[in-house]
């Protein structure tokens, strides 16, 4: 404790952030990009830029299942699941997939578009496009999940004190929102990390809370381990009653036509109720399921809804009615507004914006602390492992991505590992600006790393033009604005990174020792 309660607030916010804050800043960028997880990996999919895209949209879905019944049945009978997936918004085209068993791991998913003419269309690449940043900023990568979790748990918890604390000593909220005066140093970080707190501070706020209470389960099991004796499938089955699977039989026995089942569903759910996919589970065997799962659109749930169906006789099993308890419909309510599956394009890029303003916020926090220490000269051990933090991670994260999507293109489309490469790539980028910080960390570094991002950023569209059907000329005669917004998303990053770096400049003042400087 300090001397008066603000001065304590004062150090628990600086430290609650400084410690954790180029993890949460790999979290917030990652779990930025993840508002278009499926619009990066249809941008990361270039053979479905041309004839693919739009396809089953004029198709019934009787029409759509009754052809991926017989292309599943013809191409991989013995598989353990079919999945016809129907044409969506964010996925606007039709793919049939299937699943592989793999010992001890989970299941790989096969996808095979179809073109708009009804063809098969060219087996796409493997690639994790967006879904490598989802999993990213809760999962991290290269350790355990469990581990990775209960860091970024930690963190997170350590960013809502942060941000609570921000909020108590802040005593010119209302003043400073509209303050910024450049070239003036800490002065100036320290404006930056106000403008971008407090701008985006409920979302901030929203995300930052919500986001322990997807795992809340996992960082408070005393509720599990009391009531249920630690069977954490039986207390989600009480919290939310499943229908409950069965293991394949092993006797043959022809699956049902799919289109049969439409009826009922169509009165169950109504004739204008959207479905998102269908899955047959054990297809051609007598323990053979049917799921219908319903596009629940702009519901706020984040709940799965089914229908499912005996998969020999049709006999309905799962009315698909919710009959999840009052505290299982809230926390599925705090989980959709901190994935936002539910949100239209307008608020879906508001929840982009803010994002990158809590990135903002999180990187001005971590260069106001060093700027501050360097205005004193106090050039510790301390201060060089942040100013090597700071450039790997702000620097970092922009520039591995670029490489992954580099990588994403470079790659044969049908190497093997094309996927986990494309990872490596982006994990090389942080990589290079580590060992870059271990030399040096002053603006002429800076500088470079900068340049370099803005130009491979700016080269990205014309790499899209060499390595797709149609690059943004294309994309914007044929209206594919989402394959557009993704190259103008990296012009527009590239033209940041020129701003930064013309705005990044040697202080006239700094007249360290060389030997300091590049220390």
């Amino acid at each position: 404790m300090k001397e008066t309660f603000f001065r304590t607030m004062t150090w628990l916010h600086t430290w609650a952030g400084l410690l954790v804050c180029w993890v949460l800043l790999l979290v917030f960028f990652a779990g930025t990009l993840s508002f278009f997880r499926h619009e990066l990996s249809l941008y990361a999919t270039p053979e479905l830029h041309s004839q693919v895209l739009g396809s089953g949209m004029n198709q019934s879905l009787e029409q759509n299942l009754r052809q991926g019944q017989a292309f599943l049945s013809a191409r991989v009978p013995d598989a353990p699941d079919w999945y016809i997936a129907v044409p969506q918004e964010r996925q606007p085209y039709l793919a049939f997939q299937w699943s592989e068993r793999r010992e001890n791991q989970r299941p790989l998913i096969h996808s095979q578009p179809i073109t708009r003419s009804g063809e098969l269309a060219d087996e796409p690449r493997h690639t994790k496009g967006g879904d490598f940043f989802y999993r990213l900023h809760f999962d991290l990568y290269y350790m355990s999940a469990l581990t990775a979790r209960y860091l970024v748990g930690i963190c997170t918890m350590f960013m809502l004190i942060a941000l609570i604390t921000g909020v108590v000593i802040h005593k010119r909220i209302f003043k400073d929102f509209f303050s910024f005066r450049p070239r003036k140093g800490s002065r100036s970080w320290l404006d930056a990390h106000n403008i971008s707190a407090v701008m985006a501070l409920p979302f901030h706020l929203t995300i930052t809370y919500t986001g322990l209470i997807t795992l809340m389960l996992m960082y408070m099991p005393w509720a599990t381990l009391s009531v249920w004796n630690g069977d954490t499938k039986a207390m989600r089955q009480e919290l939310s009653p499943r229908f409950d699977q069965q293991k394949a039989s092993g006797q043959p026995q022809e699956t049902l036509d799919l289109t049969l089942l439409l009826p009922q569903v169509s009165q169950l759910w109504g004739e204008s109720a959207a479905i998102k996919n269908v899955r047959v589970q054990h297809p051609g065997d007598t323990n053979a399921r049917i799921f219908f799962t319903r596009d629940t659109g702009r519901d706020i749930t984040d709940e799965r809804v089914q229908l499912v169906f005996d998969g020999v006789t049709g006999k309905l099993l799962n009315p698909g009615a919710n009959h999840a308890s009052g505290s299982q419909q809230l926390h599925d309510t705090l989980m959709a507004l901190h994935t936002a599956r539910f949100v239209g394009w307008p608020l879906r890029i508001l929840g982009f914006v803010m994002g990158l303003m809590g990135c903002a916020m999180i990187a001005s926090g971590c260069l106001l602390w060093a700027t501050k220490l360097r205005e004193k000269r106090r050039n510790t051990w301390g201060l060089k492992l942040v100013e090597g933090l700071n450039l790997s991670a702000i620097i970092g994260l922009p520039l591995g991505t670029v490489l992954f999507f580099y990588a994403n293109r470079l790659l044969p489309a049908h190497s093997a590992g094309r996927a986990e490469d494309e990872v490596l790539a982006f994990f090389l980028g942080l990589l290079l600006c580590g060992l870059t910080a271990i030399w040096r960390r002053d603006a002429a570094v800076w500088r470079a790393l900068l340049g370099i991002t803005a130009l491979l950023a700016l080269l990205m569209p014309v790499l899209n033009t060499l390595t797709s059907p149609q690059g943004l000329v294309g994309n914007l005669l044929s209206g594919q604005w989402v394959l557009v917004s993704a190259d103008l998303l990296f012009i527009v990053l590239g033209m940041t990174c020129l701003f930064a770096r013309r705005k990044f400049i040697v202080p006239a003042r700094e007249t360290l020792p060389a030997r300091e400087r590049t220390a």
